[in-house]
């Protein structure tokens, strides 16, 4: 990967074979969905300040697009876009695509990607005939998209999407507690030459040591993290880490390690090996609303959710997924202190 310095903290990098050139680090397009139209704009444009010329958001983002599309219309030639499609069929997915170019207010889209790549009827849906990714190479064509990629949340999954040779890049959690893809999932895609995006470099929220997150991903640089921003204070603070480098002390390493010890046993990767469910518990999606609280807005997360949360009513803890899991997470349990947290999100709103 080749770099070259810029006169601001961050340098610029070949986002492996999709022909585009990112910065480091990328804006991730989640939070703004919090503010309103001129904060958020206002925080879009403070990151570009700071050197930022990365920016990730989807069609699932509630009004992130028009917000990023706002923030960057003026400078739009100077800095990379990715966006994703949600929909898994072909008529789905140019819907969602016209959208997204109305939103962003641009006649082209960087990188497009296909949103959480994640069980085997996903990807044979996407790839199939009928599929979103005709849409997408169709795009590319006609010059409408400069590169595609996709996202996921499953190892098998996506190293399977790697090696399909259909896509540029791809996004996949990455963070000091889930760091298995350096195993088996980034191998995959640095072989083919894709360019690797890091989704929740803080944890989804649940890691509170942005130092600690952003210096262990200064130790993989070809691994380009998207930090979910909603506040200058906060891309302030994690540009500095890339101003003030340095590498992990022994102090650092000692304080992962205890962070792993204390959120190892109790912290779901998304890996989904323990579905199905036979009792049709929708067990990552339930999981998921203790960081989906810290991420999204309240009110989108209890629509999210219901449905998963309900779903629990249907468990008669067998102890399957338990041992299909192999982080040997206490399932059941985590399933009913999800359902109260949900529970007691709905008493706030």
């Amino acid at each position: 990967m080749n770099s070259e310095k810029k006169d601001n903290a961050l340098n610029t990098v070949d986002l492996g074979r999709s022909g585009l050139r990112v910065t480091e680090l990328g804006f991730g397009g989640i939070p703004i969905m919090r503010l309103g139209m001129d904060e958020a704009v206002e925080v879009i444009r403070h990151s570009y300040e700071l050197g930022v010329r990365f920016f990730d958001t989807a069609h699932f983002y509630g009004d992130s697009e028009e917000k990023m599309g706002r923030g960057l219309e003026p400078v739009r030639d100077r800095v990379v876009i990715a966006t994703k499609v949600w929909a898994k069929d072909k008529e789905g997915a140019a819907e969602q695509l016209a959208m997204s170019f109305e939103r962003l207010r641009t006649e082209w889209i960087d990188l497009i990607q296909c949103h959480n790549v994640s069980t085997r009827e996903d990807y044979t849906r996407v790839l199939g005939p009928g599929g979103a990714y005709e849409v997408l190479i169709k795009a590319k064509a006609e010059g409408k998209v400069r590169s595609i990629g996709f996202s996921s949340h499953n190892p098998d999954i996506a190293v399977r999407g790697c090696n399909s040779n259909k896509f540029d890049t791809l996004q996949f959690p990455f963070n000091f507690i889930e760091h298995d893809p350096i195993e088996k999932v980034f191998p995959a895609a640095l072989e083919k030459d894709m360019g690797i995006i890091a989704m929740k470099p803080l944890g989804g929220g649940l890691l509170d040591r942005a130092d600690l997150c952003f210096r262990f991903l200064q130790e993989h640089p070809r691994v380009i993290p998207i930090a979910g921003i909603q506040a200058m204070e906060e891309i302030d603070e994690i540009v500095g880490y890339y101003k003030d480098r340095r590498i992990l002390s022994p102090d650092d390493l000692k304080a992962i390690r205890t962070v792993r010890e204390e959120l190892g046993g109790r912290f779901c990767h998304r890996c989904e090996y323990c579905m199905p469910c036979e009792q049709g518990v929708n067990i990552p999606m339930v999981l998921l609303v203790k960081t989906q609280v810290r991420r999204f807005p309240l009110r989108q997360v209890a629509v999210m959710a219901q449905k998963p949360i309900e779903s629990v009513e249907n468990c008669i803890e067998c102890g399957e997924c338990t041992e299909r899991c192999p982080y040997d997470l206490p399932i059941p349990e985590m399933l009913r202190e999800n359902r109260e947290i949900y529970k007691r999100l709905l008493s706030e709103i």
